[in-house]
């Protein structure tokens, strides 16, 4: 396996991250990450609750876990039945048991009646193309503040360009949702390196297989699968294999997969500098904003060691 930290320049230790063999859906290319698990972090779906949306633009989470400090994954989304839904501009960490209210979240649906359906959906994460602002926003008090920009995104996948990310999220669920079974989650696996086309989507890295399994709906369908849906390739005829027998087929399959694997990690370039600011720390937990040439997002890390890291694709 492919070593992460001879591909990717960081500002914490990765040391022990393994790259395995590229999985491609369409557009979408995603390489999995096997590496070092830290325990005791709490996930965001079994572990971290959505109390309440206190109006627009505020809504409070609460870590429920007895015990284990909880990591807010950049850019979730919550689903609110009856009441418009928003998603966070910022990570954040949670000990046992606290609750925090968030005044800076965007409200993603400019108008009332455009609710997401909540009924085998819990949280999503916002579509790439809305991180790099999003998280520019951060501090920032104003519910509509990312409605310029899901409109805009709208408009440019040729629907109503309005504030409602649901129009995407919703209504394109059944192609997104393919990404997910077209995409193998492996044993194992705690992360993940995303490509959109020959492009570099993203980065993500999580505490445990546990948390990143908890993860893998919203990022590979919602994060990058719409970026995916809409750079879709159009189908191409396979060419057969010439192999006249089954080690033959064997060994020309080998050879297919090292020629994907080397042209992938060809598309990831590491930026040139690095930037990293503390936003708040929990004990040893320090989460961090990250910028550099074209690539930005926010990481935790523990004693130079990274925790939780969610780059991506800054334009």
């Amino acid at each position: 396996m492919t070593r992460l930290d001879t591909l990717v320049r960081a500002p914490v230790d990765l040391t022990g991250y393994r790259l395995g063999a590229p999985q491609r859906a369409g557009a979408l290319t995603m390489v999995p990450i096997h590496g070092p698990e830290r325990p005791g972090i709490v996930p965001p779906r079994s572990g971290l609750k959505l109390n309440r949306v206190a109006g627009y633009g505020s809504v409070e989470l609460h870590n429920g876990a007895p015990a284990g400090v909880a990591i807010v994954p950049l850019h979730i989304g919550y689903i609110q039945d009856s009441a418009q839904n928003h998603a966070l501009c910022s990570a954040a960490l949670l000990g046992a048991g606290e609750t925090r209210m968030f005044t800076d979240a965007c409200c993603v649906q400019a108008a009332q009646g455009g609710y997401l359906e909540g009924r085998d959906q819990w949280f999503f994460m916002l579509p790439v193309e809305l991180r790099p602002r999003a998280l520019a926003l951060t501090g920032q008090v104003g519910y509509s503040k990312l409605w310029p920009e899901i409109a805009a995104l709208n408009r440019r996948y040729q629907l109503p360009a309005r504030g409602h990310l649901e129009q995407l999220l919703t209504r394109k669920r059944a192609v997104l949702t393919q990404f997910r079974s077209r995409l193998e989650l492996l044993p194992g696996q705690l992360g993940a390196l995303f490509f959109v086309g020959e492009r570099f989507a993203g980065l993500e890295i999580a505490p445990d297989t546990r948390y990143f399994a908890e993860m893998w709906m919203p990022l590979v369908c919602f994060a990058y699968g719409v970026a995916a849906w809409h750079a879709e390739p159009e189908r191409a005829e396979a060419e057969p294999f010439a192999a006249g027998d089954l080690a033959g087929l064997r060994a020309e399959l080998e050879r297919d997969r090292a020629e994907q694997a080397e042209q992938v990690l060809s598309w990831m370039s590491a930026p040139t500098e690095v930037r990293m600011v503390e936003q708040e720390r929990y004990l040893d937990l320090r989460l961090h904003t990250v910028t550099g040439d074209g690539i930005t997002g926010q990481l935790v890390g523990e004693h130079d060691r990274v925790v939780y890291a969610s780059l991506f694709a800054a334009n």
